[in-house]
């Protein structure tokens, strides 16, 4: 002999899953959001290491727009602008993200200085 449980217990079985579903939109969001913001991250710490790398090649007498460029991984070259003037190498980066209007919004800039000896 099996027991049944009471179909008010099972009702409330089926809504439980119902109200976790309707959650999963909600996790979504918040892990592409914490996505993002790692991507941003990121592409902060490859903006300051470019535009170090352009400050050093200043500081040698190089092409400091060039070695910033190399600096930067394939993916992210397209995506930056880098700018030298009076001994000082800024570099702004936009962050992966799949709309570029984020991007834009989210775009991130690093600069490194020389001074002349």
């Amino acid at each position: 002999m099996t027991r049944r449980a009471p179909a008010d217990l099972r009702a409330a079985g089926g809504q439980a899953t119902i109200e976790v579903l309707a959650l999963v939109p909600a996790f979504v969001a918040l892990g592409l959001g914490l996505l993002q913001l790692l991507a941003v991250g990121y592409a902060s710490v490859l903006a300051g290491g470019a535009a170090e790398a352009g400050a050093l090649a200043l500081a040698r007498g190089g092409n400091a727009r060039q070695e910033a460029r190399a600096a930067l991984p394939g993916w992210s070259a397209a995506h930056a602008r880098v700018k030298v003037k009076a001994g000082r190498v800024a570099v702004s980066l936009r962050p992966p993200s799949p709309l570029n209007a984020l991007a834009r919004r989210l775009e991130v800039t690093a600069d490194a200085a020389v001074e002349a000896p």
